[in-house]
């Protein structure tokens, strides 16, 4: 019998496209289902004998059903990876509407098994020094609109399993790495601290993160589909770290600026506030607003990947590894303009 399809939504993402490539190595058939007009250089490359490209848009369901046509698994990655709007409907309406009907058309054509790409951001900030594990609730009140986005996304899963569609669920925490194109607001981060002053002291706070490289974000999609309990979710995290201690990763790194003085959260707030206002008259997004401030500068979105890890298989390189390969793979593509990029020099460990 010949092998069916596996469609991936998202696909010219920064995750969904190291999903595709992941399967395409693996020799397993692939659709990925793109926009029209879309940039394909993600898939640059590729064997088209087992990837073929599938036209659509998630929110139009009849879509969906055509491309999933030949298929019996699906991952479900598209989202709108942007912290703020003007339009906050942009980024709600892909996020709510998109997944009901992409679950819904998985249903019509009885897809087998469905991996839906969540985030950690349901999970909220620890409320103390332990990393947050898949059941702790977020606590956050009226949170930026990409966390609202993906909590209003998870009750639509959380609807469907009851109606028993046979989804298992992911929670990568803040992804790096090769082949962020667009780039996320993750990868601008990057590029902004790279186009500092050397001599430059960035205020940082001991709030925190978990770095993942999105290759192992992408493994561990791959696994749930395999050995992911239907039902479950599961926490892709990486190494769990303070905004201070990224810095000074960054600056092993690169020899680029280090980190500074702690601000006060009144003036991490008025920072977000003062973005916010600048990105209502430019067409650039703020890479801090003032609840993203308010909820996560003196936080920490720190997780516990032990049950992936145990259930999976799931195993994360270093941050330092991580943030390397980010930074390697910006300066070969050109992201930075010459007269930058020669400032950098990547210090790397064996990789």
């Amino acid at each position: 019998m010949a092998q069916r399809w596996t469609l991936v939504t998202g696909a010219t993402g920064f995750i969904g496209s190291a999903i595709v490539r992941k399967l395409v190595e693996r020799q397993v058939p692939v659709k990925a289902l793109v926009r029209p007009g879309s940039d394909l250089g993600a898939f640059d490359g590729l064997p088209r004998e087992r990837f073929q490209l599938a036209y659509g848009d998630i929110t139009i369901e009849s879509t969906v059903y055509r491309a999933l046509m030949g298929c019996d698994r699906l991952f479900h990655v598209a989202s709108v990876y942007r912290y703020w709007s003007r339009r906050p409907e942009q980024i709600l309406a892909p996020a709510v509407l998109g997944t009901r009907s992409v679950l819904a058309a998985a249903r019509a054509q009885h897809i087998e098994r469905i991996v839906v790409t969540s985030s950690a951001a349901i999970l909220g900030v620890a409320s103390d020094a332990e990393p947050m594990r898949e059941s702790h609730e977020c606590q956050l009140t009226d949170p930026e609109v990409y966390v609202r986005a993906k909590i209003a996304a998870q009750s639509v899963v959380e609807e469907e399993l009851e109606r028993g569609l046979p989804i298992v669920s992911v929670l990568p925490t803040a992804v790096f790495g090769p082949g962020d194109r667009k780039p996320t607001p993750n990868g601008r981060t990057l590029l902004d601290y790279l186009k500092l002053s050397p001599q430059r002291r960035i205020p940082a706070t001991n709030g925190g993160i978990s770095v993942v490289d999105v290759d192992d974000v992408a493994e561990g999609h791959l696994l749930a589909m395999e050995r992911g309990k239907l039902g479950e979710r599961y926490s892709l995290g990486g190494d769990n770290i303070t905004f201070r201690r990224l810095f000074e990763i960054l600056h092993e790194l690169t020899g680029m600026a280090e980190p500074g003085g702690t601000p006060s959260p009144f003036m991490v707030k008025l920072a977000g506030r003062a973005l916010e206002f600048a990105a209502a008259w430019t067409s650039r997004d703020p890479i801090l607003t003032h609840r993203l401030a308010r909820d996560y500068a003196f936080a920490r979105v720190w997780v516990s990947s032990q049950k992936a890890e145990s259930e999976l298989g799931y195993t994360h390189r270093s941050a330092h590894e991580s943030l390397a390969r980010a930074i390697r793979w910006y300066l070969q593509n050109d992201f930075l303009p010459t007269s930058l990029a020669g400032r950098v020099r990547l210090e790397l460990r064996p990789l």
